[in-house]
């Protein structure tokens, strides 16, 4: 007699978890114990998670934060959770605060940063009126290869009179991160909006001229543009209008903290760096140091992350569970952890979503 197909075992998503440094290991770890809660719960899911040493604490304990051997490994695996990295106090020798997760970005070319920013009870929104009637929930598509960050590394002299950084733009990089906004937009509500500085600077004003390109191949979505400036004022007064934004590195860093401002702040804000082969998943929040290790850090935005994570690999149903878990948990408003003025700790907070689940 045949085997039963169905009975089989499915093979295992091979996840490397990134724990970085400050909260980073603790968030990072309740996203793997709700990853496997929800395997137990379903028999064609499986993970295999492989836990890699890299960070600013790698790097006082390696002298790298970045080792190539975790580069490789990360390389092999289905998909990346990264909890944050990065330490105040440990900086290279020319001043500068190490971001491995930057050059995690550059060298597997992931040009898409995606930040769903989206309002789950009105009571945690500094702004009035929004809610049910009036959504926020948009989407930020930072480009994460290019931009004002593509300076970073560039050698200056500390001695000199001056000092330079380059605003670097790229038709293909234009071309891509425009092309994936615009295929979210079609997906969501149809709308596509630009923020750039295109009355000011020759390369918003090249990045313009993309964003018209390639809005060409979508007919049914509608596009406008924005001033940066513009648009830090807009996401204030009116952020139920918008669908899908799209902007440059530096514009699209700060941006994507004023907005997770409006929904409760960076503990609610999850992200995904996305290229075309590879996909790093992680809050947009910082590794806090200040409070690592107390079990008060906010869980929600690591655990969106990790429903983000499970979407691109293809798993839209168990993507939506862990969100529908999460929006019915935060549908009582007691059930909130410090920073939003709740009293649950990290892992009750987690205990919380799992109950939904």
């Amino acid at each position: 007699m045949l085997p039963d197909p169905s009975a089989q075992t499915p093979k295992p998503f091979h996840i490397a978890v990134m724990p970085g440094d400050g909260i980073g290991p603790e968030v990072a770890e309740e996203a793997v114990r709700l990853l496997n809660a929800l395997a137990a719960s379903d028999s064609t899911l499986r993970f295999e998670f492989e836990t890699l040493d890299v960070g600013a604490g790698a790097y006082l304990r390696h002298g790298n934060p970045l080792p190539e051997e975790a580069l490789t490994a990360a390389g092999r695996a289905d998909a990346m959770l990264l909890g944050a990295m990065g330490l105040p106090e440990v900086r290279w020798p020319d001043g500068r605060e190490m971001t491995p997760q930057i050059d995690l970005r550059e060298r597997f070319d992931l040009y898409a940063g995606l930040r769903p920013i989206k309002l789950y009870h009105p009571e945690d929104s500094p702004l009035k009126g929004y809610g049910e009637s009036r959504p926020i929930d948009f989407i930020l598509v930072r480009e994460s290869t290019e931009g004002l960050f593509s300076a970073r590394l560039h050698q200056q002299d500390s001695e000199g009179q001056e000092s330079r950084d380059v605003l670097r733009i790229t038709r293909k990089g234009a071309e891509r991160v425009c092309r994936r906004a615009f295929e979210l937009a079609r997906r969501r509500r149809k709308r596509c909006t630009l923020v750039d500085k295109a009355n000011v600077l020759p390369s918003m004003v090249f990045f313009r001229k993309i964003f018209e390109e390639i809005g060409e191949e979508f007919p049914d979505v509608a596009r406008e543009h924005v001033y940066v400036d513009a648009m830090a004022l807009f996401m204030v007064r009116k952020p139920d209008v918008y669908d899908v934004i799209v902007t440059e590195n530096m514009f699209g860093d700060i941006l994507s903290d004023l907005a997770a401002g409006i929904v409760g702040g960076m503990g609610m804000a999850p992200s995904g760096d996305i290229g075309d082969r590879f996909g790093v998943f992680q809050p947009s929040h910082g590794t806090a140091p200040d409070i690592a290790g107390k079990n008060i850090a906010n869980p929600v935005a690591m655990i969106l992350s990790a429903a983000m994570m499970l979407d691109w690999l293809g798993l839209a149903d168990p993507a939506s569970r862990i969100e529908a878990a999460v929006s019915r948990t935060l549908a009582d408003p007691a059930k909130r952890t410090p920073d939003m003025g709740g009293k649950l700790g990290t892992i009750a907070m987690t205990n919380a979503i799992l109950a939904e689940l």
